[in-house]
């Protein structure tokens, strides 16, 4: 039976969590001209409606496959909560972003044109989740990948809070925590599109943009994307250049994107986890202090919380 001291507790949580110069996030500075972006062309994209499966989907399940997380069961509920969020019995899900599924593909119809979306991380330019998680356990390579080191997560997701699509899934079950206090330390793993990192690093372009049989997936240094951008554009609508300071994943379409968010608004239910609106975002680290002030007390707070019931329970059991 796995035992913990509360030195043994305190020791593991300060190394994993609090001293974040082990797993240091990268700064801004690491950017350069080779970051990437994508412009995604929603004229050009039909769906792969002659498919089960979209390509981009498709392609993104069997490059990430061996990557997809094996939860110890059985799962722990997440303390204080009598629930966990547990995917794996769900991993052919593709109406929403999940730990098993990193893209998905929305459908609209906006004055009788269909409208197709693959949604998948935005990979932001200076992303609040790399900035705010608590453990450090994300970091963003000079090509703009934003990824989460899944040895290091908790899954408190807290980059979920602060994400302005609730980008990242998590998963109970796997991780650090259950290593550290499986009942107290934490919650699981966040999962997400890391912009195939190791692809991209190679010279290669993300599995999803490679298998689109449309192409209507373009991957361009952010120099040239600035041009093709333009030329595309003329007269249609751009989404996500400017959104949350500036993302990797540009939008290109012929109808406006406020009236695409009001069609995903209205035939999205009221909370629609793993299902992003396409809402106007300002930079959400400028707009809620609060929140993030809220996350950087957070594992200052948990670890407290630990320790307190930790000695709460070795005091009885000294009493008894």
């Amino acid at each position: 039976m796995h035992k913990t001291t509360k030195r043994g507790f305190l020791k593991a949580a300060l190394a994993s969590g609090l001293a974040l110069e082990a797993f240091p996030a990268r700064s801004a500075s690491q950017k350069s001209s080779e970051q990437l972006i994508t412009i995604i062309d929603l004229d050009k994209c039909d769906g792969c409606s002659d498919l089960s499966i979209p390509a981009c989907v498709r392609a993104c399940r069997a490059k990430n496959q061996a990557r997809y997380p094996e939860p110890q069961k059985p799962v722990q509920p997440y303390w204080p909560q009598p629930k966990y969020e547990d995917f794996s019995n769900d991993r052919d899900n593709i109406s929403r972003l999940t730990p098993y599924n990193w893209i998905y593909l929305q459908h609209v119809s906006v004055d009788g044109k269909d409208i197709y979306l693959p949604r998948r991380c935005m990979q932001c330019f200076d992303a609040p989740c790399r900035k705010l998680c608590p453990f450090g356990a994300i970091d963003q390579t000079k090509q703009g990948a934003v990824k989460i080191d899944d040895r290091v997560c908790f899954g408190g997701a807290k980059c979920r809070d602060v994400c302005p699509w609730n980008i990242p899934q998590r998963q109970a079950g796997v991780g650090i925590y259950l290593k550290v206090e499986p009942k107290l330390a934490g919650g699981g793993v966040m999962y997400k599109c890391d912009f195939c990192a190791d692809l991209i690093a190679q010279g290669k372009e993300p599995a999803c943009s490679t298998e689109c049989p449309k192409k209507a997936m373009l991957v361009l240094p952010i120099s040239q994307a600035e041009e093709k951008c333009k030329s595309l554009a003329n007269d249609r609508f751009v989404y996500g250049k400017e959104e949350n300071g500036g993302t990797a994943t540009w939008y290109v379409c012929s109808v406006p994107f406020e009236k695409i968010n009001r069609q995903l608004h209205s035939q999205l239910p009221k909370n629609h986890p793993g299902r992003p609106l396409m809402n106007e975002v300002d930079s959400k680290l400028s707009q809620s202090t609060p929140l993030v002030l809220g996350t950087l007390a957070a594992p200052i707070v948990a670890l407290g919380a630990s320790v307190a019931l930790r000695k709460r329970k070795n005091d009885k059991d000294q009493s008894q």
